[in-house]
């Protein structure tokens, strides 16, 4: 008797009964059940389906999965709504967080060409910051244990973004909202997710080599992996044609959602956030940063020296923290890669330790533990259920 395609109990009681579950299967198959089948096209149709289906859900949802050449497209929902047109592979979206991925890509490969050090300091890069910063490694940064205070929740920063959502900002200045804070915490003593990290990890990079961030990413991470459709604007406008995100007035439930796609410009989460790509390109990237030549196995090994800590929103399965990458352990399996959320967007990317196989998983709306709890425990299974269809297909 074989195990359904659906996603896995959580909490104490699920896990009692999945444990009585599992127990019952081992009697009846007579064969390994425990990981559970792989599910088939239509089921992970269903499953994406089912989260546009909520009241709170996603008007549209696309995943990518891709082994080698080979490419499966699943999808649920319209890519606009009042067009009925299914979201396409091609349509560019905001990566959210998922960005610091590639600002960790920059730092790697800039380590591996001997550019920067792991543990090269905020102190010998970047002397103009807060003396008190001082100790910093770029290895601290990469993994959020830096201690460094979140720029993103400074209230001068918050009212400034909230006054004139399309404020361009210096984005090379960000940090100078929390230059007056105080570490909170030692360096390396613990985990915490932080928008500041990345912003100091790109001006490491141009510190180190002389080079605009924007032209390392095209250099270091683009070109290598044949992105063509990845970029990082200044403003709030997006590059034609895009997936238009969502958001739903907490107000007023059974209000329809509001477009908020170009609500807010890029420059305020820069080398944090501030990313545009595609299903078709995010999917590419996802495998090339999990595994492959991409990052030599030098470094590698110390970008998997991980440590306890959800990225954010938290991927399925358990989390831990490496530099710039995320463990996902599921029921099926390990995956590397990272998530993000935005106004309008939700990220998942991740990819097999060999770089050969990667799953994405792209909402319209924004999902996080403060927002929408109850969708994101369902992603999170949508999202499991996808890696094992990645891992067992």
């Amino acid at each position: 008797m074989p195990l359904t395609c659906r996603p896995p109990l959580t909490g104490r009681h699920g896990r009692a009964v999945t444990a009585l579950l599992a127990a019952a299967l081992t009697l009846l198959s007579a064969g390994p059940a425990a990981a559970g089948r792989p599910c088939g096209g239509a089921e992970l149709r269903a499953r994406l389906q089912q989260l546009v289906d909520r009241p709170d859900g996603p008007p549209g949802v696309i995943a990518v999965l891709r082994d080698g050449d080979r490419v499966r497209v699943y999808r649920a929902g319209t890519a606009e709504l009042g067009t009925g047109q299914p979201p396409p592979p091609a349509d560019h979206m905001r990566l959210a967080s998922a960005a610091k991925a590639l600002s960790g890509a920059v730092a790697l490969r800039l380590v591996d060409q001997g550019a920067l050090g792991l543990d090269d300091t905020l102190a010998e890069r970047l002397p103009a910051l807060p003396a008190a910063w001082g100790a910093v490694t770029l290895r601290q940064l990469l993994q959020h244990t830096s201690g460094l205070p979140d720029y993103s929740r400074d209230p001068l920063f918050v009212e400034q973004l909230l006054a004139d959502p399309h404020r361009v900002f210096d984005s090379r200045h960000l940090l100078d909202y929390v230059a007056g804070a105080r570490l909170e915490f030692p360096p390396g003593s613990r985990y915490q997710y932080s928008n500041s990290d990345n912003i100091a990890v790109a001006l490491m990079a141009e510190a180190a080599t002389g080079q605009r961030y924007e032209d390392l990413l095209a250099d270091q991470v683009y070109r290598p992996l044949g992105l063509t459709r990845t970029s990082l604007p200044s403003g709030y406008q997006l590059p034609e044609p895009y997936l238009h995100g969502y958001a739903y007035d907490p107000q007023d439930p059974g209000a329809p959602p509001e477009d908020v796609s170009t609500q807010f410009g890029a420059s305020g989460s820069w080398a944090s956030g501030g990313i545009v790509s595609t299903p078709s390109d995010f999917s590419a990237f996802a495998a090339g940063y999990a595994g492959g030549p991409l990052i030599s196995e030098t470094t590698r090994a110390q970008q998997r020296a991980f440590v306890p800590g959800a990225s954010e929103p938290a991927g399925p399965g358990e989390n831990r923290a490496g530099l710039a990458i995320f463990e996902y352990r599921t029921r099926c399996g390990t995956v590397f890669g990272h998530t993000g959320n935005t106004a309008g967007y939700t990220q998942f990317g991740a990819g097999t330790a060999d770089g050969r196989r990667s799953v994405t998983v792209s909402l319209t709306r924004q999902v996080n533990q403060r927002l929408a709890p109850e969708l994101l425990e369902q992603l999170r299974g949508v999202e499991e259920d996808f890696v094992c269809a990645l891992l067992q297909g």
